[in-house]
């Protein structure tokens, strides 16, 4: 594996742009997905905090997706063989508002590879930095880093991390994570990875109890219990690292508290045994 990822090293500073247009739809569709009202959706409205994945979908050929429902590996991504790929977590820094009617391109670049061997065998991280810029302009109205795992194939003999307790939060709310709202989860963001709709593929496969609720899905969650408490908070960073995987067996929750500096808010998800399973921070101008 360390010759591997000698060689993957190669890909570090590899850089593509994709361009996209921000429409209303999508921001529509989302709204009723979270369980929002009904809003207009008018020219210039700005996009809530991470409301930007819902653009610059992967729009692979199918002859270009793998086993698991991602795109084969080894074109922008380095190829990595490890079966088992996760969202580990992602830090942003929103700098400027980006608003439906934009013009946007997104410049991705890989910014480090690196391997280690963990308590369930080898894992190989990828970070990506992405640069969002709005009509043109020179300076970026967002930069996320981007921080994927790769891990083996589980084994009979795995031994799981041990876990721990989360507190409830001064904000809290349930999250049923059914099919449906997977499913819409993974069609606003032209996600076919498997892991999210596909209980056969993920139990038998990749050995998992049920499917996987989407790590930038119960982000979004904590974003928008924030937005729910803190309406016109104006977000200047968020950092969210991924703990324990979420099944869809059971309800979960999502978190929150607003710290003494009146500037820093504790945000985590925490599943129906009261396990931290996603913890976050973000930080008011």
């Amino acid at each position: 594996m360390s010759t591997e990822v000698e060689a993957w090293a190669a890909w570090v500073g590899r850089s593509e742009t994709v361009e996209d247009t921000v429409t209303p739809v999508p921001l529509v569709a989302l709204t009723a997905t979270l369980d929002h009202p009904a809003a207009l959706v008018a020219a210039g409205t700005a996009l809530p905090p991470l409301w930007h994945w819902l653009y610059f979908l992967p729009m692979h050929r199918q002859s270009e997706i793998g086993a698991d429902g991602h795109a084969r590996r080894g074109g922008f991504l380095p190829p990595v063989p490890l079966p088992r790929r996760m969202w580990a977590g992602s830090q942003f820094t929103f700098h400027a508002p980006i608003r439906v009617g934009d013009t946007i391109a997104r410049t991705s670049t890989i910014d480090d590879v690196r391997s280690k061997s963990g308590r369930t065998g080898q894992l190989v991280f990828v970070k990506v930095r992405h640069e969002v810029r709005c009509n043109g302009a020179a300076a970026p109205a967002l930069v996320e880093f981007h921080d994927i795992v790769y891990r083996e194939a589980q084994r009979p003999d795995d031994v799981a991390p041990p876990p721990a307790a989360a507190q409830k939060g001064a904000w809290r709310r349930e999250i049923v994570p059914d099919d449906v709202l997977l499913f819409r989860y993974s069609a606003l963001t032209f996600n076919g990875h498997r892991i999210h709709y596909d209980r056969k593929y993920v139990t038998e496969v990749e050995g998992y109890p049920g499917l996987i609720v989407h790590g930038p899905l119960i982000a979004t969650l904590l974003m928008d219990l924030l937005r729910r408490q803190l309406p016109d908070a104006d977000v200047a960073d968020f950092r969210f690292k991924a703990v324990r995987p979420t099944f869809d067996l059971h309800p979960f929750h999502v978190n929150g508290q607003l710290q003494a500096d009146g500037k820093t808010v504790r945000l985590w998800a925490s599943d129906h045994e009261g396990w931290l399973t996603m913890d976050a921070t973000a930080t008011l101008r």
